[in-house]
């Protein structure tokens, strides 16, 4: 019996051998497809993209860290002496997969639609509720954004605008009650609110206050808040665990509730629309899908309930010097005006902007803006510059999947100086342009920038405009430096969006000191 175990074993062992010498073999046959003009990098057995490369943890030559290209920034591409590098893996398929912190060639690709196409069957985690605008192409995708387009309009920005200065001013006077200082034991119970109140009116018609926030409706087990956070946040677990084993642990139990409970809602969104018996004229985002559910679209095929919800899902989705120069303008501004804000006044802010901008830079957290992934529809050739001026020509066989590398371009020397810097002013004067991707580039770059944008610059605006940013002296961080507390604050967990919070410390304080 011991012997038939040993040579079972050994088969099972030589079997796995042989497996790996085969996959290293055709590994290193994809290597010199692509790396043929010395396009060196890392060689891994385990695509970090794979779902196993998204579990394991990282070994050495084995897996990467599922964070490496964020920690990495521009180092893998210093070490290579050019804008560009390939990564080599053999598992679940040999491939060579280019990664470009070039501005030229990134400009190249996102605007060469035809060579280089959005490999669709990458972004399934975000198909958890439907077919949707970012995860699909061609036709489909250009029917999409042609119901979507008339939403991200100059009207529904100033109502972004005029809605997030109301939610910033109700929160000020109703829920912070105008005290003099405001301690919140997590920056996302600010944020998180802030951001689905504004998409809920001015993408959905649907206005909330921060008292009504605190209530779960009836015929529901936890808030639309929860669950929109909750399912961004596992979809990973979502697409791991088959359904029948979906109750196996409390984890993923929240789980199927979280998913359950955003989709009721969001059925319950469009059938209170669709059953409402005044018909509004209205111009939201939410409009414009439900018509084209019902096939009022300049006779477009009308978008299935499925391809409704998937989209409403993906639209959800979507230093004290510094603080006092950027109070200091704001101040001056508004005492100028002797009243709020308006949406035609956002250009009088452009401190805001730039500090806006220069966090986007340092911080493209997010799948959609850590690496943007394209693939090669032909054999073709990019250009990209050595680090000693030169510049390296590659082929690019037909399949090839190509990533811009965001972090590797936003932290990019040749782009940026001193890129590690917080150095908000940079994007006051002139600034390189085809260097900053937290929206992509190209025809396929987000449609809701500018929501997003005048968004932020209002929450901005409001909030420094009463009160001072600082973080709470903790006794287990005393005596730590500035990298350390940077690293402790931006540390993310993974997700539909990467969510920036602080990881090390149950008891993070975010302090508010009005003047």
């Amino acid at each position: 019996m011991h012997s038939a175990v040993l040579l079972i074993l050994s088969l099972v062992g030589v079997f796995v051998v042989q497996r790996l010498l085969g996959l290293r073999k055709t590994a290193r046959m994809s290597a010199r497809r692509v790396s043929a003009s010395h396009l060196s990098g890392p060689r891994y057995l385990i695509s970090p993209s794979s779902l196993l490369g998204n579990i394991l943890p990282p070994i050495p030559r084995i897996v990467l860290d599922r964070n490496w290209s964020l920690n990495a920034k521009h180092q893998d591409f210093a070490k290579a002496g050019r804008d560009a590098f390939a990564l080599i893996t053999a598992w679940p398929r040999p491939q060579a997969v280019i990664f470009l912190a070039d501005a030229a060639a990134i400009k190249e690709v996102t605007t060469s639609r035809a060579r280089f196409p959005k490999p669709v069957e990458q972004y399934r985690l975000l198909m958890s509720f439907g077919r949707n605008i970012v995860a699909s192409e061609g036709e489909e995708w250009k029917r999409y954004r042609k119901v979507a387009a008339p939403a991200f309009s100059e009207r529904n920005n100033k109502l972004v605008w005029d809605e997030t200065v109301r939610i910033m001013a109700d929160l000020f006077d109703n829920v912070w009650e105008n005290k003099a200082e405001v301690v919140v034991d997590h920056c996302l119970d600010i944020t998180l609110p802030i951001a689905l109140f504004v998409i809920g009116v001015a993408g959905f018609g649907r206005r909330i206050s921060w008292a009504e926030d605190l209530v779960i409706p009836p015929g529901h087990q936890i808030s639309f808040k929860d669950a929109l956070h909750f399912v961004s946040t596992h979809v990973f677990l979502w697409l791991a665990v088959p359904s029948w084993a979906m109750g196996a642990t409390a984890t993923t139990r929240k789980v199927r509730l979280a998913f359950n409970e955003l989709n009721q809602y969001m059925m319950e969104m469009i059938n209170t629309r669709r059953n409402a018996e005044k018909k509004e004229e209205r111009y939201d985002l939410f409009s414009s899908l439900l018509d084209a559910s019902q096939g009022e679209l300049d006779g477009d095929a009308a978008m299935t309930d499925r391809e409704l919800v998937g989209n409403i899902f993906i639209f959800l989705l979507a230093g004290h010097e510094v603080q006092e120069r950027l109070h200091q303008q704001i101040e001056e501004v508004m005492s100028r005006l002797g009243r709020l804000p308006t949406y035609e006044d956002m250009s009088l802010f452009p401190y805001s902007m730039a500090v806006f901008n220069e966090t986007l830079r340092l911080l493209c957290r997010g799948i959609k803006v850590v690496g943007v992934p394209k693939r090669s529809a032909e054999d073709t050739t990019l250009t990209v510059t050595n680090h000693d001026g030169g510049k390296t020509t590659f082929p690019v066989p037909t399949g090839t999947e190509v990533y811009l590398h965001v972090p590797g371009i936003h932290y990019n020397p040749r782009y940026w100086e001193d890129p590690q810097a917080f150095k908000p002013e940079r994007f006051l004067g002139d600034w390189p342009r085809d260097a900053f991707l937290p929206f992509s580039q190209g025809a396929r770059a987000c449609i809701g920038r500018r929501f997003f944008e005048t968004e932020g610059i209002a929450i901005m605006t409001m909030l420094v405009s009463r009160y001072k940013i600082e973080l709470k002296d903790e006794p287990q961080f005393a005596g730590e430096t500035y990298e350390q507390r940077f690293a402790r604050l931006t540390a993310h967990q993974q997700g539909v969006t990467t969510i920036t919070t602080p990881m090390l410390s149950d008891n993070f304080f975010c302090l508010f000191m009005g003047d």
